[in-house]
C-alpha cells in the first residue's frame, strides 16, 4: 500500500510539473493567437527583430552591457522590434518587462529601452532601484537631446548606442551635462505665438472682467494666457511673464486693447508632426501597477 502511495505522490509531482510547464508556453502562444505580437525569448542584452543593427553593431552593443553589468551590477536590456500593435508601447514594453524581470531579484535595478521602429515609438522601463538615478526628467533628455536627434537622421545605430551609454554613465554616478542654453530661439519663437496669446487674452480678459468683476476676471485671465504660453513654449518664466502681463491688462483696460504697440508672447517652436516618437519613463516593478507618466518627444523630419 506505501508503495502505492509512493507512485501516486509520485506522478502527482510529475503532472504539477508539466502543467507548469505547459503554462509557462502557452503564454507566448495565447499572445500569438490573440493577435498580439509574441515576446522574444530573452537570450541577450541586445534582441534586434528588425535587423536593424549590423552584426558587429550588435556583438559590440552586447559586449558593453555585459561588461556594464558584471562591473555594476545593474542590467540594462535593448529590444528593437517592428512594431507593438495592436498594443501601445507602453502595454507591449509591461508584458516584456513581467516576461524578461531585468536587473537583480530584490534589488529591482533592470532597465528596458524599448523601441518600436516602424510604429515610431520608443519607451524607457525602470525599475524601482534605479529611480532616484534615471528619472522622468533625465530620461526624457537622453530620448531628447541624445537618442532623437540621431534617429532622425537615420542614425539607429548611433541613437541605441549613445541612449545605452548615457544610461550607463548616469547610473555609474556621472550626470548629465547642462541643458543647452536656447535664449535665441526663444526670443525668436517670441514672435510665433504672440497673435495666439493676443487673441486669447483680448477675449478671455473681456469676457471674464464683465463677468466676474475686475479683480477675478483679470486672475483668471493671467491664468488662462499664463498656461497656453507654458503649453506653446515649454518655458515657464516666459509663462509666468505672458501670465502677469495679462493680469496687469486685463485689470487695468480690460483686456490688451490698452498696450500700445500691442503685446507678445513666446513660443518654443514645437509642433508634434503626424509620427512623433512617443515615450516615458516608469517604475517597472511592481508590474500590475503601471506608474507610467507618458512623455513625448517631437521625430521632425
Amino acid at each position: 500500500m506505501s508503495t502505492w502511495r509512493a507512485w501516486g505522490r509520485r506522478a502527482a509531482a510529475w503532472l504539477a510539473a508539466g502543467a507548469a510547464v505547459l503554462w509557462l508556453a502557452a503564454g507566448p502562444a495565447q499572445a500569438a493567437s490573440d493577435g498580439l505580437v509574441a515576446i522574444p525569448p530573452f537570450g541577450g542584452l541586445v534582441t534586434d527583430l528588425t535587423s536593424t543593427l549590423t552584426a558587429e553593431q550588435r556583438s559590440g552593443l552586447e559586449q558593453q552591457l555585459r561588461a556594464f553589468q558584471e562591473r555594476k551590477g545593474s542590467q540594462l536590456a535593448i529590444l528593437i522590434v517592428p512594431s507593438t500593435a495592436p498594443e501601445s508601447v507602453e502595454q507591449y514594453s509591461l508584458r516584456v518587462a513581467e516576461a524578461w524581470k531585468p536587473g537583480r531579484k530584490n534589488v529591482d535595478d533592470g532597465v528596458l529601452f524599448l523601441v518600436a521602429k516602424d510604429d515610431r515609438r520608443m519607451r524607457i522601463e525602470v525599475g524601482y532601484g534605479l529611480e532616484g538615478v534615471l528619472n522622468d526628467a533625465t530620461a526624457n533628455r537622453i530620448l531628447n537631446e541624445i537618442v532623437t536627434p540621431r534617429f532622425r537622421e537615420g542614425d539607429y545605430y548611433g541613437g541605441i548606442a549613445q541612449g545605452a551609454d548615457r544610461i550607463m554613465r548616469l547610473i555609474d554616478g556621472e550626470p548629465l551635462p547642462p541643458p543647452p542654453e536656447r535664449g535665441g530661439q526663444e526670443s525668436g519663437d517670441l514672435e510665433g505665438i504672440a497673435p495666439v496669446l493676443l487673441i486669447v487674452a483680448l477675449v478671455a480678459g473681456g469676457m471674464l472682467r464683465r463677468a466676474l468683476g475686475r479683480l477675478p476676471g483679470a486672475l483668471l485671465t493671467g491664468g488662462i494666457v499664463g498656461g497656453a504660453a507654458w503649453l506653446l513654449s515649454g518655458a515657464l518664466a516666459i509663462a509666468a511673464v505672458g501670465a502677469l502681463l495679462a493680469f496687469f491688462f486685463t485689470l487695468v483696460g480690460g483686456g490688451f486693447a490698452g498696450l500700445p504697440g500691442g503685446y507678445g508672447g513666446s513660443h518654443r517652436g514645437t509642433t508634434l508632426p503626424q509620427d512623433p516618437f512617443f515615450w516615458s519613463a516608469c517604475s517597472l516593478r511592481p508590474l500590475m501597477r503601471n506608474r507610467c507618466k507618458p512623455l513625448s518627444s517631437p521625430f521632425a523630419s
